[in-house]
């Protein structure tokens, strides 16, 4: 991790934050030069606080902080970006939550990724003026996991080398990827993947993000998509992401 000053500058992004004490708060920022880490605000939750309004999830910020002995401490905040739609919206605030504790899940403390911070800012963006915000959760996830080097092989069967004919093909989650008929039609570990939804989940991964978003799919396609993204993710992680449950409950995704 690069060293920091007594005092020193960054620019950040809110993932989460925690009460502490009777006017404090623990934040966890993404930052591009320093990663995910943790830092006090001090007396932010207190009403005179001209912090606050700066520290708020999701927001984009410019921070001076000074070295503290079990955390830094924010000595100055201003905003960057509030993505102010991102709180306002409750669907929007769930999908952005989820893409925090998604980005949180797959990244250590203190491991500079400048491309997933300028990743998360742009997935922010686009999810402001998303007309289908489901479909930028897909896209995300496809390109959070190419830049954490988990991206699933959609174009050749990872059991031969084979590529993948048009037809019903099969998806291990252990394996990371596609199987031909050969080596996935009866695998414990393998499930079939319609045409249709391979054909999407190839476009997602592949396609720039102003062409995914014209994307108009039938809700069953949406949910095949949905259901073998959720079951990697989840292998991956080996556990079930909060904020996944906050979209089931609203009806955003019925992944499961």
């Amino acid at each position: 991790m690069p060293s920091r000053e007594r005092v020193y500058r960054t620019r950040a992004i809110v993932l989460k934050r925690r009460e502490q004490g009777e006017a404090d708060r623990v934040l966890t920022l993404f930052t591009p030069e320093y990663g995910k880490y943790r830092v006090l605000a001090k007396g932010v939750r207190k009403p005179t606080s001209r912090k606050a309004g700066h520290l708020e999830p999701f927001t984009h910020v410019a921070l001076v902080l000074a070295r503290g002995k079990t955390w830094d401490i924010i000595t100055s905040a201003q905003s960057i970006t509030t993505f102010r739609k991102l709180r306002e919206n409750l669907s929007l605030t769930a999908y952005a939550y989820y893409f925090c504790e998604l980005l949180d899940a797959f990244v250590p403390e203190e491991d500079p990724h400048p491309e997933l911070y300028d990743l998360l800012l742009t997935a922010f963006r686009y999810l402001e003026q998303s007309p289908n915000p489901r479909l930028t959760a897909r896209w995300f996830e496809l390109a959070l996991l190419q830049n954490v080097g988990f991206a699933p092989q959609l174009f050749q069967c990872v059991q031969c080398g084979q590529p993948l004919q048009p037809e019903i093909n099969y998806f291990s989650c252990q394996r990371g990827g596609m199987l031909c008929p050969r080596h996935g039609e009866g695998a414990k570990d393998a499930r079939p993947v319609p045409l249709n939804a391979l054909k999407v989940l190839r476009y997602i991964q592949t396609q720039p993000y102003t062409a995914i978003i014209r994307l108009r799919l039938t809700p069953g396609t949406m949910r095949q998509v949905e259901k073998l993204l959720n079951d990697y993710l989840q292998h991956l992680l080996e556990r079930r992401l909060k904020s996944k449950k906050f979209l089931r409950q609203l009806g955003m995704d019925p992944g499961r």
